[in-house]
């Protein structure tokens, strides 16, 4: 079992989190020093900051991408999930972590504007706007 006192486990190579889990983790009220010290923990980390939109910390790059927010804040729920699946899809067609990151913020964007856990609009042509 891993514990905070043998972080980073070796066996983590995407790690995904929101700013306070990353505060939790790092066991700081300052996001700026959570950010520095979880830099090259693993191979990726992704940090949803909600309306600060995500940073994406690598060993040797920190990546900042607006929230993209497609009408107002109706429904929060799966706005982690849509943003990793995104962010994940990227991955998968081999994207620069930059766009990874904004394919995430996308997909959290529509999700929050209505109610449901699911895309109401077509992704791939809302992140073509900005790919």
């Amino acid at each position: 079992m891993t514990t905070f006192a043998s972080w980073p486990p070796a066996e983590v190579d995407l790690l995904f989190a929101n700013e306070a889990e990353l505060k939790a983790l790092h066991k700081t009220d300052d996001f700026d020093a959570a950010a520095t010290a979880q830099r090259g923990a693993c191979e990726i980390s992704v940090v949803t900051r909600s309306e600060k939109g995500a940073v994406v910390l690598t060993k040797d790059d920190y990546i900042e991408v607006p929230a993209q927010l497609t009408g107002r804040i109706v429904d929060t729920t799966g706005a982690g999930d849509l943003f990793a699946a995104g962010f994940l899809a990227g991955i998968q067609d081999d994207r620069p972590l930059r766009d990874c990151a904004v394919l995430g913020t996308v997909a959290a964007g529509e999700v929050i504007s209505h109610f449901g856990a699911r895309p109401q609009t077509d992704l791939k042509a809302l992140a073509a706007k900005l790919l």
